[in-house]
């Protein structure tokens, strides 16, 4: 779907939302900074769906967002479940399993949401994109580069694939990012695969290298913006310290088409994606939150989904959302921010 499509039917639902679903604890009289950074605000966070069930299903395991068609939220669980949850309230509408080719549950970690309702899907074990109806009917699968399998087809570790996915162009262009360095590849670089859509499929098309601020930090998501720029969050954990999650806005549209190059070391003559940074959410203000383990700032969780849902203001609307992996330590909390580019 067109990021302007969903700006224009998200924005008000979700504006109104900012008084009706669940938010950390009440704050303080007098006034309070959201300032995560000069360039992203924390507009408020919600734990309501945490350790919750719709039916029959655990809510949790959340690793993609995407905004459906009728300005619902579409939240993609990594054990094979796609809900539908109202924008306003985050209360579950529906849930609809998911599964491969012979019926198996999936790894699926990245979602993007056709302008038709088509639910593009990753699994991070083969790795693997799905086309889906809304039923849960499995359309096609897109074919992946050689190299991007998980060894020892190719030269990807399994669970350290395609983790990112959005749409770029109006639809026309989908984009996934591998969560980690393929084998060969400098620990800290890490691909992005491209598909062009054409005459109704999506072929292979141009892949782009992006560097990573250190080795432990993966790609969780990506979000691609109406000017071909993208969002993409960097995400790692390091036990009895906690996450470390930053936002970037990066710049792939004059980087080196690397698909045809076996090894990237950072030698010259590959131009990487260009990133800025807008934010190290550890220095956003806690608003309150708790948190079950030892974090830089209780506010930290396992932060994997990211969606912009509309602008207000000048600003993008992005909402996070963590994956607590059913760990009693773990959380699934909603991040509302505001973000400048």
């Amino acid at each position: 779907m067109q990021l302007r499509t969903v700006l224009a039917t998200t924005t008000a639902a979700l504006t109104a939302a900012a008084c009706l679903a669940a938010t950390g604890p009440a704050q303080a009289a007098g006034p309070v900074s959201h300032a995560c950074s000069p360039s992203v605000s924390l507009d408020r966070f919600s734990d309501a769906l945490d350790k919750t069930t719709y039916d029959g299903t655990f809510v949790g395991n959340l690793s993609a967002l995407a905004v459906d068609g009728d300005g619902s939220l579409a939240a993609l669980s990594d054990r094979s479940s796609l809900f539908s949850l109202d924008a306003r309230t985050l209360a579950p509408k529906a849930v609809v399993p998911l599964a491969d080719e012979k019926g198996a549950a999936l790894d699926s970690e990245g979602l993007a949401i056709e302008g038709d309702g088509t639910r593009l899907i990753t699994s991070e074990t083969e790795p693997s994109i799905r086309r889906y109806g809304t039923d849960g009917t499995i359309l096609d699968r897109l074919p992946v580069p050689a190299s991007l399998q998980v060894a020892p087809a190719g030269r990807a570790t399994s669970n350290q694939t395609f983790e990112g996915l959005t749409l770029m162009n109006g639809g026309r262009t989908l984009l996934a990012s591998m969560e980690y360095a393929l084998s060969g590849d400098t620990a800290g670089i890490v691909r992005f695969q491209t598909w062009r859509h054409h005459h109704g499929r999506f072929e292979l098309a141009a892949q782009y290298a992006y560097r990573t601020d250190a080795a432990f930090l993966g790609v969780p998501e990506v979000q691609a913006l109406p000017d071909g720029r993208l969002l993409v969050l960097e995400r790692g954990f390091t036990p009895g310290v906690g996450n470390t999650v930053r936002l970037y806005l990066a710049d792939p549209r004059h980087a080196t088409d690397t698909s045809g190059v076996e090894n990237l070391t950072g030698q010259p003559g590959v131009r990487l994606i260009k990133k800025t940074l807008l934010t190290d959410i550890a220095s956003c203000p806690t608003l309150g939150a708790t948190a079950k383990q030892p974090q830089p700032n209780p506010l930290l969780d396992n932060i994997e989904g990211m969606v912009v849902t509309g602008v207000r203001k000048g600003r993008l609307e992005v909402l996070l959302v963590s994956d607590d992996n059913q760990n009693a330590v773990q959380t699934t909390r909603f991040y509302y921010l505001g973000v400048r580019v």
